[in-house]
């Protein structure tokens, strides 16, 4: 089950964090695996990982803001590697501040990195999926996209036209078995959660029903079940995978 043998799978912000783990888990699951950040530096110990473990694993310098540069990855990826399967738009970054003191390049670069970059990536492979009448994509929104969040205007507008986008690809794309999914996750230890201070963690540990912050892994296993055969039947969705937290 949840195989993704012989699959060519490109993965945008892999170079830490959630892209990481999703890149680890796919090449496991025996995809090929397109690692993609806008430095290639920041992948090589990603790509030396999973071919030590016995994966495949090639990386790419992009900007996914830049259309021209996203273009080039799309085009490449299909000279070199013959087909394109899968594709995860987990690329992002934060601008934080209250909206009353945001000036307007922190709500541009969020907005341009985070959406802008999936509709470009979006754009330029549905061609080719299209054409082989196959695919999957997943967008990485968040619970903030869903439920809003102080001081975070630009990242919470972003999140939530992933879903957007995720619903309004998923009805164009359906009829060529193309599917196209949104994950939205909780508070998971990353980068970002590693610059909370710890009561901060704690008081937001309580406020989540099963007691704890995720982990990468919780959502590469989502994405890795999204993307397998299994899951054909299922798109336009938004699957939360935050310990409960909207629910409570």
């Amino acid at each position: 089950m949840f195989k993704l043998t012989d699959q060519v799978s490109i993965i945008t912000g892999a170079s830490k964090g959630i892209g990481k783990s999703i890149a680890e888990y796919f090449a496991g699951a025996g995809s090929h695996v397109v690692c993609v950040s806008r430095t290639e530096s920041s992948l090589k110990d990603v790509q030396q990982k999973i071919i030590d473990k016995g994966g495949k694993a090639s990386i790419y310098s992009c900007d996914v803001a830049n259309h021209d540069s996203v273009k080039s990855l799309i085009n490449d990826t299909i000279d070199n590697y013959k087909k394109i399967d899968i594709l995860i738009n987990n690329a992002g970054i934060t601008r934080d501040g209250l909206i009353m003191r945001m000036n307007e390049s922190d709500w541009n670069e969020v907005i341009d990195i985070n959406l802008k970059g999936a509709f470009n990536t979006i754009k330029a492979v549905s061609r080719e999926m299209m054409k082989k009448r196959s695919g999957r994509i997943i967008n990485i929104s968040s619970i903030v996209g869903l439920k809003g969040n102080s001081g975070q205007a630009n990242y919470s507008a972003a999140k939530a036209g992933l879903i957007g986008l995720t619903k309004s690809t998923a009805k164009e794309l359906a009829s060529r078995s193309i599917t196209v999914n949104c994950i939205a996750p909780g508070y998971i230890e990353t980068d970002m959660t590693d610059k909370m201070p710890s009561n901060l963690k704690e008081e937001l540990s309580k406020k989540i029903p099963i007691g704890k912050i995720g982990q990468p892994h919780n959502i590469a296993s989502a994405a890795l079940f999204l993307d397998s055969d299994e899951a054909e039947y299922i798109t336009g969705q938004t699957i939360s995978v935050d310990g409960g937290l909207l629910i409570n």
